[in-house]
């Protein structure tokens, strides 16, 4: 059947032959706007033997698969993989293409938009299309995240934007999905622009779930006054299954690593709870987790911003109070 120009590009982007998770968000989020446009939603997927990875992608919302296997995309690389996806869309012009807001996203994305000459709107928190002219539109945090910018691209096609993991809502998946598997012929062309990995040297793997992952995050901010503070947000975290989190102030004091921090120049997480302890709720930190189903907010000061926004708020010592809801919830638990 081949792909018409109604079409909404999702970049597939796969690392060691597995589908990131920011991938399954953005097709949840394409069916969403294909509604509206009467588009077929195509996740494209550059990489090396990787058959078995497009039956993922018709479960989470791809209609079609179009997909480029060469030798020369095993591993990520700025050049072959800019020509792959700036062919696609030059062959089949769709009206949007979407990527993940990942390290690989941001830097393939703005090479693509340069190569077909078109917009890129980056960290995008929201998309949609508007009832009345069908025009699609792209809000972003801009100004330190003291206001939101909506942005259209109505001069150039495709409209194209990367998207923060962790902001859409993936769909059910749907085992059984079946949809179209189109191949896509290139002649990767070898020129001064393509690096050579010569080794690649992966980092020891943590045990810990990453934050975007766990259902229950207990975070904390400056109030926790030093790294040690932080040994009784691990001992709630333990005792409900979840994980500890950061606001920027606290990772910025070197008190906790990068990869825990949420917040606008953090993570985006949607946990079942989220408990933030001695958080103010600067606009920055509760841009990345106001979407959380349940809050709870711990903190000496009444009128902290994060009480805005929680849905439970206890004003107080963080370091009275989150002790004694461990033990009353380990005795809850033991009982």
């Amino acid at each position: 059947m081949g792909i018409n120009k109604k079409s909404i590009f999702v970049f597939a982007e796969q690392v060691d032959n597995r589908i990131t998770s920011v991938v399954f968000e953005l097709l949840g989020k394409a069916r969403e706007l294909s509604e509206k446009l009467n588009a077929v939603v195509v996740a494209v997927l550059p990489g090396y033997q990787i058959a078995e990875l497009p039956k993922d992608l018709y479960a989470y919302g791809a209609h079609k698969v179009l997909i480029s296997d060469h030798q020369a995309l095993r591993e990520y690389r700025t050049e072959p993989y800019t020509q792959v996806i700036a062919e696609m869309i030059r062959q089949y012009e769709p009206q949007i293409v979407l990527f993940g807001a990942t390290s690989i996203g941001r830097d393939l994305a703005p090479r693509v938009a340069a190569r077909i000459h078109t917009g890129l709107t980056a960290d995008c928190t929201g998309l949609r299309v508007e009832d009345e002219r069908l025009r699609f539109l792209m809000t972003r945090p801009a100004f330190g995240g003291n206001l939101m910018a909506t942005i259209v691209c109505p001069d150039h096609q495709p409209a194209m934007a990367t998207v923060r993991p962790g902001v859409m809502v993936k769909r059910l998946p749907e085992p059984d999905a079946m949809g179209e598997l189109i191949p896509f012929e290139i002649d990767l062309t070898e020129n001064h622009l393509f690096t050579k990995i010569l080794e690649t040297v992966r980092e020891e793997g943590s045990k810990k779930l990453d934050i975007q992952d766990a259902d229950i995050l207990v975070a904390g901010g400056r109030g926790m006054k030093s790294a040690k503070g932080f040994e009784i947000l691990r001992d709630l975290a333990d005792v409900l299954g979840g994980e500890v989190a950061s606001s920027r102030a606290a990772v910025d004091a070197g008190w906790q690593e990068k990869a825990i921090q949420v917040g606008q120049t953090g993570k985006t997480v949607r946990p079942n709870l989220y408990i933030a302890c001695g958080i103010s709720g600067a606009i920055q930190h509760l841009a990345g987790m106001e979407e959380s189903d349940f809050i709870v907010a711990i903190n000496s000061d009444p009128t902290a911003p994060i009480f805005n926004v929680a849905d439970v708020g206890i004003v107080g010592d963080v370091f009275k109070i989150v002790p004694k809801l461990t033990e009353a919830i380990r005795k809850e638990r033991t009982n």
